[in-house]
């Protein structure tokens, strides 16, 4: 076509219509153009439309300025977070690109956010502060939750911190939108949507706050993009003003003083005592405190799963392990006690079995910081709210002090059950003595050659319960497992964390091959960051608990319990990480000791006996008095 200079191009000029024909041509025949845009024109669109237009654009500020992603580092660094556990993602850039700027945070990426979040939680478990993970919104997010939720339910403190769509687009089911705080509503301590900026200080402060106050436990922070974004000069608050801005979070840390009298009464009237140590008492880092307690009563010490640690196994009152995998001696002494003396734990139906035929001599003393969980699962007598620690530092003085030979026909009673419990021939356990490698010995082995007095981190299974059972365990905060939640793929990825928050301790995962090959991809998080976890892989081609329940409990009907794995030595060669093998009791030392000189992280493959069980076990909907000692077994 032609063009004349100064001649308006077609349907450009002043007289164009509006579908762009060129004025004067017959547009009858056309449809008038229209605007889909709901409430087009209005603020809200507007809005919608920008806050669309940022996520498909990311462009940096001419002129750097502080913004909420600022304002969440400052935060961070105010309640001496020193590490973090993410994965990057669209509507958290905004905090990677000034992450630089805040060089004391280090950032360890992760390869899926699970693992993230089980990091954070094992170094929350190793020191007792908040462990801190994050994530992006959408699925980013919702990887997440299962780390949260075993959070949730070990009572651990962890913060989460997810990104979301601007606030515009919330509820448009934008591009990896999802309600996550809908999602995480049930399963922490308290959760929060920020779409403000100047939130953001107040926010995370009590976020920690709240995570590690009374019972601990995870807080979700879930922000959206657009407040990342902002610029914003928000202060940060005091600690008097972030408990002021939470009049209705006031945890009870004093015992009452008149339980305080009646447990005194109770005590100084039990021949039979024991204590019962659960996961609060490490909350409370009331450790010494039980030691003093129990020496000055002398009453026999036992512990939760979670509650390992909280006393020295080698100390003469430390008894053991309660439960259903627990010592024989422990839950025998347990449903023949007068009294029992329980320290921030639940009564978990794993430590309890039948409650109708539980301790059914017994007198109960409760202690807990949540009142939510006295006499929830158990009928008790003296119910005490409160603080481990505190309890038992105010209870110290009201009780006389009992020599343990005013005790003597107590103690030799225990001791002879102990003797005849520990020496028993449990299925498979003790058969390295006959040649075969078997998981008790492994872990008995790595406690030794350790010293007890590394950080031992279980995945779930029979694994969790050997390693609970015959490592020896001497110091508080050594022991890592998900005991509520039962996390598959949990101990590799939360030794991770444990690694980090306890760099003075050596660290073990011992996990079995199911677990380990649902997060084995934080390998590859450990070679790139130089985290110096040795991982103990029990390998058993099975996943081992289910198989023992399938011969026990559902005549031997091995329905997708056996299972395949890769040459797990190649594998951790293929990530960078030395791998060393054991099939023999004798090539275990070496094994462990080669693993422990690697400058970095190792891998010991333990091809272990096939068909070993982890004895005693109660049967679900049995008690402690029902717990089956061996198996004849069914043919495979």
């Amino acid at each position: 076509m032609t063009m004349t200079k100064g001649t308006p191009e077609r349907g450009t000029g002043p007289d164009a219509g509006r579908n762009g024909a060129p004025a004067g041509a017959d547009t009858s025949t056309r449809p008038a153009r229209r605007s889909h845009v709901p409430a087009d024109g209005s603020a809200a669109a507007r809005a919608v439309e920008e806050a669309r237009a940022a996520m498909l654009h990311e462009v940096k500020p001419r002129k750097r300025t502080r913004i909420g992603a600022d304002v969440l580092c400052e935060a961070l660094l105010r309640q001496g977070v020193d590490v973090f556990f993410s994965y990057p993602g669209g509507v958290i850039l905004p905090l990677y690109d000034i992450l630089g700027d805040y060089p004391e945070l280090r950032h360890i990426l992760v390869r899926h956010e699970q693992g993230g979040a089980h990091a954070a939680d094992g170094y929350a478990r190793v020191t007792g502060r908040v462990g801190v993970c994050m994530g992006t919104s959408g699925p980013g997010a919702t990887n997440l939750v299962t780390g949260i939720g075993t959070a949730l339910l070990d009572s651990v403190p962890v913060v989460a911190i997810t990104g979301n769509v601007p606030a515009a687009l919330l509820g448009k089911d934008a591009f990896q939108e999802i309600d996550i705080t809908g999602i995480t509503l049930p399963i922490t301590k308290h959760n929060y949507l920020v779409r403000d900026a100047d939130d953001i200080p107040r926010v995370v402060a009590e976020a920690f706050h709240i995570a590690r106050t009374g019972r601990p436990g995870p807080v979700h922070i879930d922000i959206t993009k657009d407040a990342l974004q902002q610029e914003t000069a928000a202060s940060h608050p005091s600690q008097a003003e972030i408990e002021a801005g939470l009049p209705g979070f006031r945890p009870t840390f004093d015992g009452h003083p008149k339980q305080l009298k009646l447990a005194a009464a109770e005590i100084a009237g039990a021949k039979r005592p024991v204590i019962l140590a659960g996961h609060g008492v490490l909350h409370a880092r009331a450790w010494d405190d039980l030691r003093a307690f129990a020496e000055k009563t002398s009453i026999p010490v036992a512990w939760t799963l979670l509650g390992i640690g909280a006393m020295d196994e080698t100390h003469p009152l430390a008894y053991g392990y309660m439960g259903m995998h627990g010592w024989k001696h422990v839950n025998r002494a347990i449903q023949s006690a007068d009294l029992l003396i329980a320290l921030g734990m639940r009564f978990d139906d794993r430590v309890t079995g039948n409650v109708r035929t539980y301790a059914p001599y017994a007198r109960i003393i409760h202690v807990d910081i949540d009142p939510a969980e006295i006499g929830k699962n158990v009928a008790v007598e003296v119910p005490i709210v409160g603080d481990a620690g505190r309890v038992l530092r105010d209870l110290l003085p009201m009780v006389e002090r009992t020599e343990p030979a005013q005790r003597a026909d107590y103690l030799a009673q225990l001791a002879e059950w102990k003797v005849e419990s520990v020496g028993s021939s449990w299925h498979g356990s003790g058969a390295w003595r006959e040649g075969l490698l078997t998981a008790d010995y492994v872990v008995e082995r790595i406690g030794e050659l350790t010293e007890h007095r590394a950080t031992y981190v279980a995945d779930v299974g029979q694994n969790q319960m050997w390693l609970a059972r015959y490592t020896g365990f001497s110091e508080p905060n050594s022991h890592v497992s998900s005991g509520g939640l039962g996390t598959m793929g949990f101990g590799v990825p939360a030794a991770m964390g444990a690694a980090l928050g306890r760099p003075d301790r050596e660290t073990w995962a011992i996990t079995g091959d199911g677990g380990f090959q649902m997060t084995f991809q934080e390998l590859m998080t450990l070679v790139q960051d130089h985290i110096p976890v040795k991982i103990a892989l029990l390998d058993n081609k099975k996943l081992g608990m289910i198989r023992q329940w399938q011969e026990i409990i559902y005549a031997g009907n091995y329905h997708s319990s056996h299972l395949m794995g890769p040459d797990f030595a190649k594998l951790a060669e293929a990530f960078g990480i030395p791998a060393f093998r054991a099939r023999t009791p004798d090539e275990v030392d070496d094994a462990i000791r080669s693993a422990q000189a690697a400058d970095g992280p190792a891998l010991v493959w333990f091809e272990i006996a096939e068909e070993q069980n982890v004895f005693p076990m109660m049967p679900a909907g049995k008690g402690l008095s029902d717990l089956i000692e061996h198996w004849d077994g069914a043919d495979e």
